[in-house]
Formats: C-alpha cells, sequence, structure tokens
C-alpha cells in the first residue's frame, strides 16, 4: 500500500488542500468579525488590555458582573463564562489597568457582585508597548525557526543532488501544518471563544520542531538508499523508504498523540487550549511528513505534481 502513497500523491495534496481552505475560511470569518481584525481571537498577551479570571464562591450573574465594570469606568467590558455554570468562573476583559485599579476592582467586586476565591482568581495586564514587542517577538520567532531549518537541511542534504529540494519540500510540510493548526484555532476561536496566546505560540514552535524530525527521517532513509538502489526509479526508492520508516513514525506519533490526549481529556482549564491545540498539530505533522512532503519530493524530481511520470526520452533508432 505504501508504495501507491507516491504514485497518488494528487488525492492525499487535494484531502489537505480542502482542510487549509476550510480552515483559511475559519481565519477570515474571524478577521471580519473580531475585534481585532485578527485571525483568531487575540489574548491578553499580544494586545493591549487586562484579562480578569473571577472565581466565585457562590452564583453570580453576568449583568451583576459587567455593572461592577462599568461603575468602575470601564465601558463595554467583554464578559464569558469559563467551564460549567456551577464552576462559577467567568472571564472578563477590559482596557489596561494598572496593578493598584486592578486591586481595588477587585476589592470592589468581591462586595457588590459576591465572594471570591482569589486562589484560583488572576488578573493580567499587559500594557500597549509589551503587547506589540511580544507580537513582533513571536513573528521573528516563527521565521527564525522556518530560516534555521532551511539552512539546516539544505548542509545536511549537501552532498546529494538537488539538496535545497528536500529543505524546501520540508518547508512546504512545515506550512501545510501551520496553516492546518491555525486553521483549527481559527475555528476554536469562532465557536468556543478561544484565544491566542503565548502558550498557542508555543504549541505552534513544539509542532515546527516535530514536524521536521518526521521529515528529516524519512528524507534520510532516501539518502541511505538512493546509492543502494541505483537502478530503480526515483519514485520507487522514495516508497521503498516510506515502508522502512513509517513504522517508526507512526509508532511515535501515537505515543504523541495518546499522551497528548490523556492531557485534554484530564488536564485542567488552563491547558486545555494549548493541549487541544498542539494534539492538531501533532496529527497534521505526522501526516505532512508521510502524504505531503515525501510525495513532494518525487513530485519536483519527476516534473510531475499528480503523480504522472514524465515520458523516458527516446532512445537511439535501432540500427538496421
Amino acid at each position: 500500500m505504501l508504495f501507491t502513497i507516491v504514485q497518488n500523491r494528487r488525492y492525499y495534496f487535494a484531502f489537505s488542500l480542502i482542510i487549509i481552505l476550510a480552515g483559511v475560511a475559519a481565519m477570515l470569518y474571524n478577521v471580519v468579525t473580531s475585534p481585532t481584525n485578527s485571525p483568531w481571537r487575540l489574548g491578553v498577551d499580544f494586545r493591549e488590555g487586562s484579562r480578569f479570571v473571577l472565581k466565585f464562591n457562590s452564583p453570580v450573574t453576568e449583568d451583576a458582573l459587567r455593572n461592577a465594570f462599568t461603575s468602575f469606568g470601564l465601558s463595554n467590558p467583554s464578559v464569558s463564562r469559563l467551564g460549567a455554570p456551577e464552576d462559577n468562573l467567568w472571564q472578563v476583559r477590559t482596557t489596561f489597568l494598572a496593578g493598584g485599579d486592578n486591586e481595588a476592582l477587585l476589592a470592589r467586586i468581591a462586595e457588590t457582585v459576591g465572594p471570591l476565591d482569589r486562589a484560583q482568581s488572576s488578573v493580567d495586564s499587559v500594557s500597549p508597548q509589551v503587547a506589540r514587542e511580544v507580537a513582533s517577538a513571536a513573528v521573528l520567532a516563527v521565521l527564525a525557526a522556518v530560516v534555521a531549518i532551511l539552512l539546516f537541511i539544505w548542509y545536511s542534504f549537501r552532498k546529494m543532488p538537488h539538496p535545497i529540494r528536500y529543505s524546501l519540500c520540508a518547508i512546504i510540510a512545515l506550512i501545510h501544518d501551520i496553516l492546518i493548526t491555525g486553521g483549527a484555532m481559527a475555528l476554536f476561536s469562532a465557536i468556543l471563544g478561544w484565544e491566542a496566546d503565548v502558550l498557542f505560540l508555543t504549541a505552534m514552535l513544539t509542532i515546527v520542531g516535530f514536524s521536521i524530525q518526521d521529515t528529516i527521517v524519512v528524507f534520510d532513509r532516501i539518502r541511505e538508499n538512493l546509492p543502494r538502489y541505483r537502478g530503480e526509479p526515483f519514485h520507487q526508492v522514495v516508497a521503498r523508504s516510506l515502508v522502512q520508516t513509517v513504522h517508526r513514525s507512526i509508532v511515535t506519533s501515537l505515543t504523541n498523540v495518546f499522551v497528548t490526549t490523556a492531557l485534554l481529556l484530564f488536564g485542567g482549564n488552563s491547558i486545555r487550549q494549548f493541549v487541544a491545540v498542539l494534539l492538531v498539530g501533532l496529527i497534521a505533522g505526522t501526516y505532512s511528513s508521510i502524504f505531503i512532503a515525501v510525495p513532494a519530493l518525487a513530485a519536483w524530481e519527476e516534473r510531475s505534481l499528480f503523480g504522472r511520470r514524465r515520458p523516458a526520452a527516446a532512445g537511439p533508432a535501432p540500427a538496421k
């Protein structure tokens, strides 16, 4: 079956394209509807403001909570419930408040709305300058990782014919994973109201490393097999390399997926968003290493994107 992966690559490319387009549609929807006009709802780490996570000891109403903020001079606070109603856990986003104002507001909330569990309540505030710096650093971190990967793979395969192809095919798989994970996060933002924060960036960088690790394993086996099977067409050597490495990739991926799924089911709310994004990225990374990066390398070699090999050059005319 694995020998047909390279030949039937058009189906896997088409499947990935459909998933990516769905994610892009979700990101465009968020750009149009979100207050920040961004592909995801941005957390307090990437835009200025204050976020209050409030744990009450008894049930409270959204109107009472909203009135406490507006009476403090904060117009249009964003109020949302976290978890089940019986958890009495709320999140409120406002404009930026300094530390002293935060404490004064918490005291007023405890007096006018209901007693707070201060151990499980928290306030995060980010100034406009810090928010801009964090957003710029996030973009630079991802770009730096991509450039470093490109150079590393090119150097590792520099003795192979066309080493830059290995680098670019790995980057194609990486972009595939980033788009799918970003699309999933956009869907989570639109449906569940999740916000992209520093943990989202951490998950994306983790996915980058995981995706490249699986891809390099197969590429390295291709490098070993090319001298051994000189008489075989390139796509057969690629398929053979997949057969020899796919079990390792799947076992490693399943181990990570099982652990991540357990964290998603039994972990706390504080890490659930991070784990869900990471789980999507791990699955996408395993898929792209087998069904995107390696078939793309074969397609480039054969000058055939959709699995139809270019015709062989005509040989000399037979002697009469």
